[in-house]
């Protein structure tokens, strides 16, 4: 393959900012965009699949391992982690109550009723609500996937609109402060899943140490004569932590097998040991389920009550996997899970845990292990090991899963992706985000050497990412639903008040660590910004220099003298989706000479689920002979393949299609696959920011844009490597 980079001596290829280009560009206000929308095949859809009942059952079964891995451990360390001196009866109970209905609240109401019904053809997670939007608003700065639509479009499987109307819709459709809110809402949400992924190993961790350390002297005898620290904590926990982020390269499949049956019976002892207590200790405790006792709390002590808050919020973390994690499952499956098994187990191991601490309210800081019967507190001791650790892998893949997306639609450049799976896409493992998080992770378990830090933390996490579901689903109920006015409030105000009563117990811990969350998402945001605003930049810069129609006849006419043409094929690699991109002058002024076959591609990653493989190519003629442009497709949850020889003989074969017609084309296009030979060009565009801009353009565009582009330029370099052989220009 050989590649022409624009930035090795083109000096005319650089962008000072945002319109200072260098004098000697040639520019034109010619209209030379170029449709290809008619050259779109219409195919019949398919259906999607539709579950029977015992694979549906099989299904909710297996999201044991990956979706309630962290919800179902969150016994461990919710009411250890309350911090109340002298507790009365009324007190544990409020507190009960508190956990109690903000499981029925926001697990049962919110995501099992509401919140799965917004997937995207089976697709769950912030993406997918902003898959769902996008097809139906008329972004008219798409920071995200940067994509313009075709009328084509429509006739993908996996593409879907609605014809709705409403004032609402009008209004996100014309307001671009609007847009650029919600927009900026999905990029919050796509960085607190990173956050959520550095917090969850350091909550299931740490304080699966730390609750349990005592215990430690049962089993090793000659503890007794050591003293035992925080730092003897804090060093465990980093060697588990160790262990746990080395392991994650190993795939969740090669574990899934063995740690379903381990949550399925983590749940189910946890849930007997809790009528054991409840029959034992207090049998009246699920009168808790009765709201008064949470009144009777907070006119107790309003500002003591309001403090707990943010502590008893621990018991909703994992809720949100329930759709993060929608894809590997279907909706059924994922509440026939939480409402036949997960929520019944939940609901009795926390009843048991207050009966036994309304008898013993000494033991709050030990709550779970206290409460576990002597005869079983070793079984029980290795089953909440296991599970503290699958639940804390979790959100680290979904921290993968995320990230592939959001390089999918080009907000996040370019890192590692390996397939740990053949079975099943969407498991994937990055080594760079893997080690990020690790080191994240880790700082934070040194840093917050007491633990309740940890906790606030990760709460505020949660809480956060749960404000911006909520948020999201009130404008899918305005655009795609097109729900009752008052039903939309009510959705609004029920779940603003408890989330948010939630973050402002929280927020008053920022400086107890609850600032964590914020300040890793301020880091991933700073990157991903930089990200989009370069490429923003970049892009506006090709397409005011796109070449049209007439350059290009000309060029590639056989009169021309400025051009030798040479057998062969040659792919232009582009971001522009419409339009002959500059690279094509670049490369001519710098070789002065073009193959037979040029053919223009466009790697176009929608906001939808996937396109189907006879949904991948767009293919269609130029206008001079011998010059195609091909679009290439993928949804951002299919993985992007141009290795090997069957792309190029994909593309060749419609080509071939396109040109039936045309006996001399058709000839020339086999000629130059059997005779002359393979070449990709990609281009590189550099930008640089006017020395009068402040710092924050310069460190963005000079400092962050531009590393970030040099490793993105290395991952487009080894895409191509298999296709053809490799000559750097």
């Amino acid at each position: 393959m050989e590649k022409a980079d624009d930035d090795k001596g083109v000096e005319d290829h650089k962008i000072h900012n945002d319109e200072d280009i260098e004098q000697g560009v040639e520019t034109t206000k010619v209209e030379k965009r170029l449709s290809f929308v008619d050259l779109y095949k219409i195919r019949p859809p398919k259906h999607i699949k539709d579950y029977p009942i015992k694979e549906t059952i099989l299904l909710a079964y297996q999201s044991l391992r990956v979706v309630y891995g962290d919800l179902g451990t969150s016994p461990l360390y919710t009411f250890p982690s309350v911090r109340l001196s002298n507790p009365a009866e009324d007190d544990i109970l409020g507190i009960l109550s508190i956990i109690l209905w903000s499981l029925t609240l926001v697990c049962v109401v919110k995501y099992v009723c509401i919140v799965l019904c917004a997937n995207d053809h089976g697709e769950g997670d912030t993406f997918a609500i902003y898959s769902l939007l996008s097809r139906h608003l008329n972004f008219h700065n798409n920071n995200i996937s940067q994509v313009s639509w075709l009328d084509s479009d429509a006739n993908l499987r996996y593409y879907s609109n609605s014809v709705l109307q409403t004032k609402a819709k009008r209004f996100l459709d014309e307001s671009k402060k609007a847009q650029s809110l919600l927009t900026f809402i999905v990029m919050i949400g796509i960085c607190m899943v990173i956050g959520d992924g550095a917090l969850t190993p350091a909550i299931s961790g740490k304080k699966f140490l730390i609750t349990s350390l005592p215990f430690y002297l049962r089993l090793f005898k000659l503890i007794k004569y050591m003293i035992w620290h925080v730092g003897h904590v804090v060093m465990i926990s980093i060697v588990v932590l160790l262990f746990v982020f080395l392991f994650q390269r190993m795939g969740t499949s090669k574990v899934g097998f063995t740690f379903s049956p381990i949550m399925f019976t983590w749940l189910l002892s946890t849930s007997a040991i809790g009528v054991f207590n409840i029959i034992k200790h207090y049998p009246t405790v699920l009168k808790a389920a009765s709201p008064h006792y949470i009144v009777k709390l907070f006119l107790k002590d309003p500002k003591t009550a309001w403090k707990l808050l943010g502590t008893t919020a621990l018991c909703l973390t994992g809720a949100e996997a329930m759709f993060a994690d929608l894809g590997h499952f279907n909706k059924r499956s994922i509440q026939i899970a939480f409402i036949g098994y997960v929520y019944p187990a939940l609901v009795l191991t926390y009843s048991g845990e207050a009966a036994y601490l309304i008898k013993y309210r000494e033991h709050m800081s030990t709550a779970f292990y206290s409460a576990v019967p002597n005869l079983v507190f070793w079984s029980i001791f290795i089953l909440a090991t296991l599970a503290a650790v699958v639940g804390s892998k979790s959100l680290i893949s979904a921290s993968f899963s995320i990230i592939k997306q959001a390089m999918a639609l080009g907000c996040f450049p370019r890192v590692t992706m390996v397939h740990t799976s053949d079975k099943y896409e969407g498991q994937v493992y990055s080594p760079e985000i893997n080690y990020f998080v690790m080191v994240m992770c880790i700082l934070i378990v040194v840093f917050f050497k007491g633990g309740q830090e940890i906790g606030n933390a990760y709460g505020a996490a949660v809480i956060l990412v749960m404000m911006i579901t909520t948020c999201l689903m009130v404008a899918v109920m305005l655009v795609v639903w097109d729900t009752h006015f008052l039903l939309i409030l009510l959705f609004l105000w029920v779940f603003f008040l408890v989330e948010g009563a939630y973050m402002t117990s929280l927020l008053s811990k920022i400086p107890q660590g609850a600032w964590v969350p914020f300040a890793i998402s301020f880091f991933v945001l700073s990157i991903v910004y930089s990200w989009i605003y370069g490429r923003q930049k970049k892009g506006e810069y090709e397409a005011e220099r796109k070449m049209g129609l007439d350059e290009l006849t000309k060029l590639v006419s056989q009169e021309s003298n400025e051009v030798t043409r040479v057998p062969g094929i040659c792919f232009f690699c582009t971001d522009l989706v419409s339009g002959v991109p500059p690279i094509i002058r670049h490369y001519v002024q710098l070789l002065g000479s073009l193959r037979q076959v040029m053919v223009i591609v466009t790697v176009r990653t929608l906001p939808i689920k996937s396109v189907l493989p006879s949904e991948r190519f767009v293919v269609g003629r130029l206008g001079p002979t011998g010059v195609y442009r091909c679009l290439v497709q993928y949804g951002h949850k299919d993985e992007p393949n141009m290795e090997g020889e069957e792309f190029v003989q994909a593309v060749v074969e419609l080509l071939k299609e396109v040109v039936i017609e045309r006996p001399k084309e058709t000839t020339l296009i086999e000629s130059a696959m059997d005779n002359g030979g393979l070449m990709f060009v990609i281009g590189r565009t550099i930008l640089k920011s006017k020395e009068t801009n402040g710092w924050l353009r310069h460190f963005s565009i000079d400092c962050l844009y531009r590393f970030l582009q040099s490793y993105h330029c290395f991952f487009e370099v080894t895409a191509y490597q298999n296709a053809a052989s490799w000559h750097v220009l």
